[in-house]
């Protein structure tokens, strides 16, 4: 059966399949007279436009094909090469084309049939009328190209080999190298913008459209946020972990779950299941009352790579006395290092790690953890639980088992090197805990009805009062000091502050007062990092609130080391005095001024003037230094007499004198 094809620059006869470059644009149509079955017809094969990471198949036909002429369509775009593939087919078996990421399609003819291959561009494909255009849907395209009565399908499903009976797979040339990419390979380009390769470098864009971001809503009771994807193109709605504890102590998991727990010792108080970070958190809970059996935490560590960070309170019962360590040696705060931040309010220390987006604050209130889901959803355990917005899961083991008790569970998370921890033996078992027997009891004073009263009344809708009123009624029943039941005041406004309300009420009971220096101010809701004339507007600085002692309004602290409210920025002299630049001053006998440049201040030896000598000529009498009685810092010679310098006297008197010493 003759048969001519002419597609420049090269000629496919037959099997084995040959790939040729065709230009779309030329065409001859082939005169073909089939005399024989359909089984024995051989048919040039059309090229058309591949789709990335396709498969393609080709269904076995039960209608015949009336003969049909296609003239040559002209193209619209630059011409580019497509694969060509020439499959035979016999009565015995079908034979396909060799197979590879680069698709073909290969359609069985009757009668004489030519098929004018289309050109694909970014816009949509132009084919005959035996085709249909593509069809491109975001974020996913797909593809479908039907030639004749028997259709083969293209998608951009995972590449599924054809098995064939003659030939061997061959790798696909890189028919885009500037962008490392085969023919039809889709990929990310850039800013959210998918692109597929066409050939010879020409690439198909392809808009990826985000999905509207579904609503949700946190058990812990937090605001969701927004976090991107991780190719930063989408974004979509999470809970952040926040876990808080307070009082002797009553916890909060990251989800959101309430319950009390009176261990003593060292625990884990919140680790990653797979370590990501090399970060945890241990808490060292103590007793804390001489006639309960309850205890309160003593301080918190924070492990971050090699960091290892103590924020501890020496004073569990009064006035918080805080300090931060580390390996035992007290660090000066404001404290910076290895990307680790401590701060302190006089009521709070606050511990960030911008890295992480990390926050932890301690005080003698309680603590509270404060982690990105970014970083650490579904990677948590430990006394603060999950943290995956499901509180089912909260009450989890170190081997994973979960119990419904979680005062049970928190006995199961020892921190490592603690042999004093009491740790029950065996695994527990489901059954809850029995709730024990106790005295109905009545808060002493009426500070725990403040969490439900007007003076909170702004904060009920963001944060629910109800497990802090309970922890505060717990506590005034179970310790001694009545100032524990301010914990669970001061971390419910905590908690609202991060909500951005702001609440006054220490002046609403006396046993709950604040305790400031007289250069600074009380304030329920002021920055963590406080403000300084050291500051610079380029450095990122911690985004959180929290309660403490503060500069006045209009005043800042002089510098980080410095404790000094100032109006101006200037300098501070030897002895802590804030001096304003080109301030001059005298110190010690010395000339000073506050240099603008240096922001020090620099000191120069005074120099006196010179006052006028007296002449001192008479016997005895000699020059002395003598402190100036009208300026301290200067001296000047006057004339004084010495013995010492006198001339001799002449002793021997006549009979009936003796000598007198005169001046």
């Amino acid at each position: 059966m003759p048969t001519t094809t002419t597609p420049p620059p090269t000629t496919t006869l037959i099997p084995p399949t040959t790939t040729t470059p065709v230009p779309p644009t030329t065409t001859t149509p082939i005169p073909t007279t089939t005399t024989t079955p359909i089984p024995t017809t051989t048919t040039p094969i059309p090229t058309t436009t591949p789709t990335p990471r396709t498969t393609t198949t080709i269904p076995p036909s039960t209608t015949p094909t009336p003969p049909t002429t296609t003239t040559p369509m002209p193209t619209t775009t630059t011409p580019t090469p497509p694969p060509t593939t020439t499959p035979t087919t016999t009565e015995e078996s079908i034979t396909t084309p060799r197979t590879t990421e680069k698709p073909t399609t290969a359609t069985p003819v009757i009668d004489t049939t030519t098929t004018k291959a289309p050109t694909t561009t970014p816009k949509p494909l132009t084919t005959t009328e035996a085709t249909t255009p593509m069809t491109t849907t975001s974020p996913t395209t797909h593809e479908s190209v039907v030639t004749g009565p028997t259709p083969s399908f293209i998608t951009d499903s995972q590449v599924s080999p054809i098995p064939t009976t003659t030939g061997t797979p061959t790798p696909p040339p890189i028919t885009c190298p500037e962008w490392d990419k085969v023919q039809n390979e889709t990929f990310w380009l850039c800013n959210c913008t998918l692109a597929r390769c066409i050939e010879n470098n020409t690439i198909e864009i392809i808009p990826y459209e985000c999905p509207k971001p579904e609503p949700i809503t946190c058990t812990n009771g937090k605001k969701p946020v927004l976090q991107w994807d991780e190719l930063y193109c989408c974004q979509h709605y999470v809970c952040d972990c926040v876990c808080e504890g307070w009082g002797d102590p009553h916890y909060i998991t990251f989800d959101g779950l309430f319950y009390s727990f009176q261990g003593n010792c060292t625990y884990v108080l919140m680790e990653e299941m797979w370590p990501r970070h090399q970060f945890k958190i241990y808490i060292d809970n103590v007793n804390c009352d001489p006639t309960e059996d309850v205890s309160c935490p003593r301080a918190i560590i924070v492990s971050y790579r090699s960091t290892v960070i103590t924020l501890k309170n020496h004073n569990l019962i009064g006035a918080a006395q805080l300090e931060a360590l580390i390996d035992g040696v007290s660090l000066r705060l404001p404290f910076s290092r290895h990307g680790v931040k401590v701060m302190s309010s006089g009521i709070n220390m606050v511990l960030e790690i911008a890295h992480l987006q990390v926050v932890v604050t301690f005080g003698v209130t309680g603590f509270s953890v404060n982690l990105p889901w970014q970083h650490f959803g579904n990677n948590t355990q430990g006394h603060c639980g999950t943290c995956n917005n499901n509180k089912a899961d909260d009450c989890m083991l170190p081997g994973g088992q979960l119990v419904e008790n979680c005062a049970l569970m928190a006995d199961y998370w020892p921190a490592k090197d603690q042999p004093d921890c009491h740790v029950a033996p065996g695994i527990p078992t489901n059954s809850p805990l029995p709730e024990p027997t106790q005295k109905p009891c009545k808060p002493d004073s009426s500070a725990c009805d403040l969490l439900k009263d007007s003076i909170f009344a702004a904060c009920h809708p963001f944060v629910s009062p109800d497990n802090f009123y309970k922890g505060c009624v717990y506590d005034s029943c179970h310790v001694s000091n009545p100032a524990v039941e301010c914990t669970s005041l001061q971390t419910y406004a905590a908690a609202c502050a991060q909500f951005g309300v702001c609440i006054y009420w220490r002046n609403h009971t006396a046993q709950c007062a604040s305790d400031c220096p007289a250069d600074k101010v009380y304030k329920p809701c002021g920055p963590a990092e406080q403000p300084t004339c050291d500051d610079n507007p380029d450095e990122s600085r911690m985004n959180f609130t929290t309660e403490g002692c503060f500069c006045p309004d209009g005043m800042k602290l002089f510098n980080k080391d410095s404790e000094i409210c100032v109006d101006k920025c200037g300098c501070i002299d030897p002895e802590g005095v804030p001096r304003e630049f080109n301030e001059r001053f005298e110190y010690k006998c010395q000339d000073c001024v506050c240099s603008e440049s240096t922001k020090t201040v620099t000191c120069k030896p005074k120099v006196c003037s010179k006052p006028p000598v007296e002449i001192c000529t008479g016997p005895g009498f000699v020059y002395v230094n003598q402190t100036d009685p009208s300026d301290p810092c200067c001296s000047s010679l006057v004339c004084r007499c010495d013995s010492r310098t006198c001339p001799p006297t002449n002793m021997n008197c006549p009979i009936g004198f003796v000598p007198v010493v005169s001046v």
